[in-house]
């Protein structure tokens, strides 16, 4: 019987999408475009801009370089990779599937692979699809959670997918991938004790890194062991919270696996373990009129893991914020939104906002969702009013933007269109070095159709 590492590096290199290929096209194709329009917003974040000082400084000459996506400079593909993908997770404001940020953790390493050998948009496309389905494939195999342990799945499940993108971009054999998937399992971490830090969004940089090393290594020979994915001191047992995992059962490919769990656009730039109970605040202060003053109490159920993510009870920075149920109830109950307007430090310290943190309770929803073990099966938001008033929102199964309740269109391109003002606010009066907002969109839009991907970002 195939082993599966083997198994992954045979559909890494010969990859069959069957009869809904333009089907799976679209939702990666959707999953980038996101992907960089966040980005483009988190130009002036303190973490971009640290990770492009430190790209500088080790980068080399950057001749026949990859574009970073919010300026018009250039770095060596590896390089160029890791600030975009810092960017992409900056804002925590990126998709969200398979207990991560697929996204995230795929487009910078894609693109700057993309752009040095010109690969086509479909090219692309597809070497997102199998860098998806690895992670899939291997999450799929543990039923309990990874944010509990400690582990980031972005981090380390993304190392590996965004691995065997590169090797399917590359167009690698069976053998070189398998040694590539290997080198990728090793090289893979990310703590969860580091979210609402900058080493949060870091954790995507070097995603898109390490495939980088990754498979260049694979390619000029290096060794690994042909079962380092499922042996009993491998990369999913290492993992494993309880040691449950199963490393036997063989990798049958078929229909890939991003049609049934497709990507979840976020609404909100927050910790995505928050969307559900922003939903329900912000449903709640509406149809009630609520003035938060007199707001007693708020009572939140959601899951262990998402409060264990969740870990800032009293923020007073932004970046804290993202990563605080009682910021995510505060913020709905006070602006009725939360929005890029919303992470500011001044906000997150407002007397009011303070008032708010103080008042709410979190209980813990132990029914695991069936789909994704890093939440619960839903939330619930109760809130005790001081004139006796009790507001229910009931059990809330999915966020808005979630893939079996998306966004509409109209709102994908608005967010789209947000993100790309507040980079063009962000580079003053440099903003040459990129299309419009609405040219760069009609480009992603089509993108299966481009025939190098070295033309998307040119103004």
């Amino acid at each position: 019987m195939t082993g599966l590492t083997q198994a992954l590096a045979a559909y890494v290199a010969h990859p069959e999408l069957g009869p809904r290929r333009a089907q799976a096209e679209s939702i990666a194709r959707q999953g980038m475009t996101d992907t960089i329009a966040v980005a483009l917003a988190a130009r002036d974040e303190a973490v971009t801009r640290i990770a492009l000082d430190y790209a500088r400084g080790q980068a080399g000459p950057a001749e026949g370089g990859a574009p970073l996506w919010f300026g018009g400079e250039a770095l060596p593909p590896a390089r160029a990779a890791f600030v975009n993908g810092v960017a992409s997770h900056a804002l925590d404001y990126d998709d969200v599937a398979l207990s991560g940020h697929p996204s995230a953790a795929l487009t910078a390493a894609i693109l700057a692979q993309g752009h040095a050998q010109g690969a086509s948009g479909r090219d692309c496309l597809l070497a997102y699809i199998v860098g998806y389905e690895v992670w899939a494939e291997l999450a799929s195999r543990e039923p309990d959670p990874y944010h509990i342990k400690g582990w980031h799945p972005t981090a380390v499940f993304g190392t590996v997918a965004a691995t065997a993108a590169l090797a399917r971009l590359r167009g690698f054999e069976a053998p070189v991938a398998a040694r590539a998937l290997a080198i990728g399992a090793s090289l893979a971490s990310g703590l969860v004790a580091n979210f609402g830090t900058m080493t949060k969004p870091l954790h995507a940089g070097r995603v898109a890194a390490q495939a980088f090393e990754a498979v260049t290594l694979a390619g000029l020979g290096l060794t690994a062991a042909d079962d380092a994915l499922e042996h009993h001191a491998g990369f999913l047992a290492a993992l494993s919270p309880r040691g449950q995992v199963d490393r036997e059962r063989p990798y049958r490919p078929g229909e890939p696996r991003i049609l049934a769990t497709g990507l979840s656009i976020k609404k909100y730039p927050v910790c995505y373990s928050g969307h559900r109970i922003i939903d329900a605040v912000i449903d709640i202060a509406r149809e009630a009129d609520l003035d938060a003053a007199q707001v007693a109490r708020v009572r939140v159920g959601i899951g262990r893991a998402q409060a264990s993510m969740l870990r800032n009870a009293a923020p007073v920075t932004a970046l804290e914020a993202k990563f605080s149920a009682q910021f995510a109830v505060a913020a709905a109950l006070l602006r009725r939104k939360v929005g890029l307007s919303e992470l500011d430090d001044a906000f997150v310290n407002e007397p009011a906002m303070r008032a708010l943190y103080g008042k709410v309770e979190i209980g813990i929803v132990e029914a695991p969702d069936p789909e994704d073990s890093a939440f619960s099966r839903y939330d619930t938001v109760d809130i005790d009013m001081r004139d006796g008033r009790v507001l229910r929102s009931g059990e809330v199964r999915y966020p808005r933007g979630h893939a079996h309740l998306p966004l509409a269109e109209a709102d994908l391109r608005a967010k789209f269109e947000d993100c790309m003002a507040v980079w063009r606010r962000q580079a003053g009066g440099d903003t040459s070095s990129l299309p419009s907002a609405g040219a760069l969109y009609d480009r992603l839009a089509s993108l299966a159709q481009i025939d190098d991907v070295r033309t998307l970002f040119r103004g």
